[in-house]
C-alpha cells in the first residue's frame, strides 16, 4: 500500500512539477525575446544578410493566394523565394508563374524566384525530400521555411532574421504559427467548438515547444515558420544527413541539437506570429495532429522520443483514471495532476498568446478537458498503428 501511495502522490508532484519547469522555460523564452532589438531599428545598422525562403508546394492553388500576397509585401529587400512544385496538377504552377513575374517588376524588393518542378518525389517523406531540393540551390546566409496554406506579416522576414543576428551560437529560431481565428478576412470572429479547438490546439503545441525550448531541451518545431543558419547544415553534414521522418522539422532540430554546438530558440512576438488556414473537418484534422504526435512518439532522435512519449503517457494515465475513479477513488492525483496542469497551460496560452486566438472568452475552459482526452486518444491511435497521410501520400 505503501508504494501505491508513493506512486499516487510521486506522479501528482512529477507531472505537475514538470509542467511548472516547463513555464519557467517559456518565461525565459518570451524575456529573453522581448530583450532583442527587433526589425529595422536592429538591421539597419549593418549590411543585410542574405535570406532564401523555401516553399514546397503540392496542390494548394486554393490556398496559396494569400501567401504569395504577404510574401510580396516584404520589406526585407534582396530575398531569394525558392519554391518546390511537387508535381501539381491543378492552377498551383501557373499561379507561382504569375508571382516570379511580378517580383521581375521594376520597383519591387525580390532578388529573384526560382521554382523548382519535380517530376518525382521517392520520399519516404515527399515534404521533406523536397525541401532537400530547395536548400540544394538555396543562397542565402539564412534559409526561413513557411508552407503554401500560410499568410506572413509584414515584418516576418526582418523580425526572423533579426533573432538570429542577436545571438551567433543561435542556429535555429521557432517561430509561432496560428490557425487563422477568423472564418474569412472581414467576418467576425467563430466561437465554433471545432474551429475554436484547432486555434487552441496549435498554441498548446506551441507552449510545449517554446517551454521545452527555454530549458534546453527542444525537440519539435513549427516548420512553417523557421529560420536556419547556414553554417548549421554544415556543422551536421547536410540538409540529406536528417534522417527521414513524420515531422521533418522536429527531425532537423533534434539532429542540430545532437550533432552541433548551436542553439535552438522560440520567438514569442506577434511580429513574427505566422497564421494557417484552417483544417475543414475532424477527419483531416485528427489525420494532421496524428501525424504530429506520431513524429514525437517513434521520433528516430532518442531524446526527444522519451521526452514526448513520458509527456504523452502520462497525460493519458491521468485521462484513463478518470472513468475508473467511482471504483478506485484513491487514483484521483492521477487525474487532479492532470486538470491542474492544464489550468496552468491554458492560463499561459491566453496570457501570451491571445491576441492571435479567437476571442472565446469562458468557452476556454472546455479545453481544460477536452485537450489532455484528444492527446490522449492519439496516442492511443499512435501506439495502435494507425496510418496517416500528408496530401493523400501515405506516411510512414
Amino acid at each position: 500500500m505503501i508504494w501505491y501511495t508513493i506512486f499516487r502522490f510521486g506522479f501528482a508532484v512529477i507531472f505537475v512539477g514538470l509542467h511548472g519547469a516547463m513555464i519557467i522555460g517559456l518565461v525565459r523564452e518570451w524575456l529573453r525575446d522581448k530583450r532583442i532589438c527587433l526589425g529595422t531599428e536592429r538591421l539597419a545598422l549593418s549590411p543585410l544578410p542574405t535570406v532564401s525562403v523555401i516553399i514546397p508546394v503540392h496542390n494548394e492553388s486554393l490556398r496559396i493566394g494569400g501567401l504569395l500576397k504577404s510574401l510580396a509585401l516584404q520589406d526585407y529587400p534582396g530575398v531569394e523565394y525558392i519554391f518546390i512544385d511537387d508535381h501539381s496538377s491543378d492552377e498551383s504552377p501557373r499561379m507561382l508563374l504569375d508571382f516570379a513575374a511580378a517580383c521581375s517588376s521594376p520597383g519591387t524588393r525580390a532578388a529573384k524566384v526560382h521554382i523548382i518542378t519535380l517530376q518525382e518525389n521517392p520520399g519516404p517523406n515527399h515534404k521533406q525530400y523536397a525541401l532537400g531540393r530547395g536548400i540544394e540551390i538555396a543562397f542565402g546566409e539564412f534559409i526561413l521555411f513557411t508552407d503554401a496554406d500560410c499568410e506572413v506579416p509584414r515584418s516576418w522576414i526582418f523580425s526572423m532574421v533579426a533573432r538570429m543576428q542577436a545571438d551567433a551560437r543561435t542556429g535555429i529560431a521557432i517561430g509561432p504559427v496560428f490557425k487563422r481565428p477568423e472564418a474569412s478576412p472581414g467576418v467576425v470572429h467563430s466561437t465554433g467548438f471545432f474551429h475554436l479547438y484547432q486555434c487552441f490546439d496549435h498554441a498548446i503545441r506551441y507552449l510545449y515547444l517554446a517551454g521545452s525550448t527555454g530549458l534546453g531541451a527542444a525537440g519539435g518545431g513549427f516548420g512553417n515558420n523557421l529560420i536556419l543558419r547556414r553554417a548549421v547544415l554544415e556543422a551536421i553534414g547536410g540538409y540529406d544527413t536528417v534522417p527521414p521522418s513524420p515531422t521533418e522539422d522536429a527531425a532537423l532540430i533534434s539532429q542540430v541539437r545532437s550533432c552541433s554546438a548551436y542553439k535552438i530558440r522560440s520567438v514569442c512576438g506577434q511580429d513574427a506570429h505566422v497564421i494557417t488556414s484552417r483544417e475543414t473537418s475532424w477527419k483531416d484534422f485528427i489525420n494532421q495532429t496524428l501525424r504530429w504526435n506520431n513524429g514525437g512518439l517513434f521520433s528516430p532522435d532518442p531524446f526527444t522520443r522519451f521526452n514526448f512519449g513520458f509527456l504523452m503517457i502520462t497525460i493519458s494515465m491521468g485521462i484513463i483514471a478518470i472513468p475508473l475513479l467511482p471504483f478506485f477513488p484513491s487514483l484521483w492525483p492521477l487525474s487532479a495532476a492532470v486538470l491542474l496542469a492544464m489550468t496552468g497551460n491554458t492560463i499561459a496560452t491566453l496570457s501570451l498568446f491571445g491576441s492571435s486566438l479567437p476571442k472565446a472568452g469562458a468557452a476556454y475552459l472546455l479545453q481544460l478537458v477536452f485537450t489532455p482526452i484528444y492527446f490522449t486518444y492519439l496516442t492511443i491511435l499512435g501506439f495502435c498503428g494507425v496510418k496517416v497521410h500528408w496530401k493523400g501520400t501515405p506516411v510512414s
